[in-house]
C-alpha cells in the first residue's frame, strides 16, 4: 500500500468517497479541456485557471499556481498535456505541504502539552460542536483522556448539544447553563483538567460574528483567564469552516484570523460538496495548517489531515 501503509482500508476508501464530487469537478473539466489537444499552452491554462477557480481553490492561489506552470512550460518548451496532471498535483503538494510541515498520521500524535488545549471558533452551522464531539471520540479511541468546556454559552441549544456529544463519547463537561460567562467556563475547564490529569481539552466557544471587536474581546477574556492556570494555553485555536460554503468559508477564516491567532484549521462536510478545493485556497492565502477533515457523519469520518494522503486520493 506504501504511502497509505498507516491508513486502513475503511480510512482510505472515505477520503476517496469524500472528494468524489472535488475531483469529478476538477478531473472532468480538464479532460474535456484537453480533447484534441497535445501541448499545454496558454488556451489550456487560461481554461485550467477557470477550472481551479471554480472549484473555490481561490484567485490569488490559482494565479500562483497558473504562474508556476506557465515558468515550466516556457522553460521545458514543449510540455505534453499528458504531463499536466502530474505538474498540477506536484505545484498543489508543494503549497499544502508549505502550511502543514508538522502532520500526523492518525489521533495518537504525542501532544507537546498535558492537558492540551484547543479552543474551538467558527460560525453557528458550520459543524463546530458535531466536530468537537467527533474530536473528542477519536481522541479517546486513541487512548487519551478528554474533557469538553462547553462556552457557548449564548445558545441554550449549543450547551445541550455538547452535553449529548459528552454523554455520547463517555467524556466529562464542564458547563455553567446559557447566558453564563463564558471565560469562566473556560477557567473551570482547565482547572478541573489540571486536578484531574486530562490529555485534550476542548472549548467550544459561541459561534457569531456579531463584530470583530466583540468577538476579539470575548475570544481574548477566554485565553487570559485560561492562562491563569495554564500559561501557554490554549495551545491550538482551532477554526472550523464548512467546505461546502467555498468562498463564504474564506470570508469567515479572514474575519476569525483577524479576530484571533488562528493555528489550525478543520474542513467539515467535503463529502457532499464539488468545492474541496477551497482547502487549497485557504491553507494557502491564511498561511495556517489544516488538523482535521470532515468526510461524512460517521465519528469516524473525522480524519486527521494529511496534505500527501489528500492530494494522492485527489489525483489517483
Amino acid at each position: 500500500m506504501g504511502f497509505f501503509s498507516f491508513f486502513t482500508k475503511e480510512k482510505k476508501e472515505t477520503l476517496d468517497k469524500g472528494l468524489s464530487k472535488t475531483k469529478e469537478n476538477i478531473f472532468t473539466k480538464i479532460s474535456k479541456t484537453l480533447v484534441g489537444k497535445s501541448k499545454v499552452d496558454d488556451d489550456v491554462l487560461d481554461q485550467l485557471e477557470e477550472i481551479l477557480i471554480s472549484a473555490d481553490v481561490g484567485v490569488d492561489t490559482t494565479l500562483k499556481i497558473i504562474s508556476h506552470l506557465q515558468e515550466r512550460v516556457q522553460r521545458d518548451k514543449y510540455v505534453g498535456t499528458n504531463e499536466l496532471n502530474g505538474m498540477l498535483k506536484e505545484e498543489i503538494t508543494t503549497l499544502l505541504t508549505e502550511h502543514n510541515a508538522e502532520e500526523h498520521d492518525d489521533f495518537s500524535f504525542a501532544t507537546p502539552h498535558k492537558p492540551y488545549v484547543i479552543m474551538v471558533v467558527g460560525v453557528n452551522g458550520v459543524g463546530k460542536t458535531t466536530t468537537i464531539g467527533k474530536l473528542a471520540y477519536q481522541f479517546k479511541q486513541a487512548g487519551k483522556s478528554v474533557m469538553l468546556g462547553a462556552s457557548d454559552t449564548f445558545r441554550a441549544a449549543a450547551v445541550d448539544q455538547l452535553t449529548i456529544w459528552s454523554e455520547r463519547v463517555g467524556v466529562p463537561i464542564v458547563s455553567q447553563g446559557m447566558n453564563s460567562d463564558p471565560a469562566s467556563v473556560a477557567f473551570d475547564t482547565v482547572k478541573s483538567a489540571v486536578a484531574k490529569d486530562v490529555d485534550v481539552v476542548l472549548i467550544d466557544t459561541a459561534g457569531r460574528l456579531h463584530n470583530k471587536i466583540g468577538l476579539m474581546n470575548e475570544l481574548s477574556k477566554i485565553k487570559k483567564v485560561m492562562q491563569k492556570v495554564i500559561p501557554d494555553a490554549p495551545h491550538e485555536v482551532l477554526l472550523v469552516l464548512d467546505a461546502s460554503t467555498g468562498q463564504n468559508a474564506i470570508e469567515q477564516a479572514k474575519q476569525f484570523t483577524e479576530a484571533t491567532d488562528v493555528n489550525a484549521l478543520a474542513l467539515t462536510k467535503l463529502d457532499g460538496t464539488a468545492k474541496g478545493g477551497v482547502i487549497i485556497g485557504i491553507s494557502d492565502q491564511f498561511k495556517v495548517p489544516v488538523r482535521y477533515i470532515g468526510l461524512g457523519e460517521k465519528m469516524t469520518d473525522l480524519q486527521v489531515f494529511n496534505s500527501k494522503a489528500f492530494v494522492d486520493s485527489l489525483f489517483e
